[in-house]
């Protein structure tokens, strides 16, 4: 089980709050999503804007990581005081509990931004405990001609195609719960690749996705448990 944002059922997502409690909660690794910042620090946000506590918003992309970071974020989560995480926070995070790094470019990357992201995993904790995942299926490229040994994954939704372009490059595939079919599954499986799906919170659905026999399922609100 992977934490989807960290523990964002009960947290506010993509923060240290999440990804801490998402260890505690028992989950295997944390998902999370990269943007940087415009003096170049990678940040985990899923969204382009951050929303601050006082409903006020800034563009990822357009301020400074010190802007970015003067007032904390909306929490309705809990009472907590929260703010922008970094990559470098998380990846201590996830080394600190031994969990798997689900690690989602958000856009387009260069191949500069994707060395600096990765060089920064192996040197915060290890590629062998992370997973890039992008829609982007030139940032998936990238990252395999500078990193061979990273494993990959396709972000899969409704509004994409040609998955088949994976088993070329020795990719695996993060897909909506809604999308897979059996026989995708199947054929990843037999390229010898991996089958993640997201987001499942609810049991019905998750009961469904573990017949299913894939490697990993993402969800807000599910951890440890679901393996008692």
């Amino acid at each position: 089980m992977i934490a989807h944002r960290g523990y964002s059922g009960a947290y506010p997502e993509n923060t240290a709050l999440a990804f801490e409690q998402a260890a505690r909660h028992g989950s295997g690794g944390a998902e999370t999503d990269i943007r940087v910042t415009a003096d170049g620090v990678f940040v985990t946000s899923h969204n382009a804007e951050v929303t601050f506590f006082d409903g006020t918003q800034m563009e990822v992309a357009a301020h400074t990581y010190a802007a970015l970071t003067e007032k904390p974020l909306k929490n309705d989560k809990t009472d907590d005081e929260v703010y922008l995480c970094t990559l470098r926070r998380y990846l201590e995070i996830m080394r600190d509990n031994d969990m798997i790094c689900f690690v989602e470019l958000k856009g387009s990357f260069t191949p500069a931004q994707v060395k600096a992201v990765f060089d920064m995993a192996a040197e915060v904790y290890s590629l062998k405990k992370c997973i890039l995942q992008s829609f982007d299926f030139d940032n998936l490229l990238k990252a395999r001609e500078m990193f061979p040994d990273l494993p990959l994954m396709y972000t899969y939704g409704s509004g994409e195609r040609h998955y088949e372009r994976c088993f070329d490059h020795g990719i695996s595939i993060d897909c909506d719960q809604f999308v897979i079919t059996d026989r995708m599954i199947e054929e990843f499986h037999a390229h010898g690749l991996e089958v993640g799906l997201w987001t499942v919170n609810d049991e019905e659905n998750l009961r469904r996705c573990l017949a299913m026999g894939v490697e990993y399922i993402e969800s807000d609100v599910f951890g440890g448990e679901v393996a008692q």
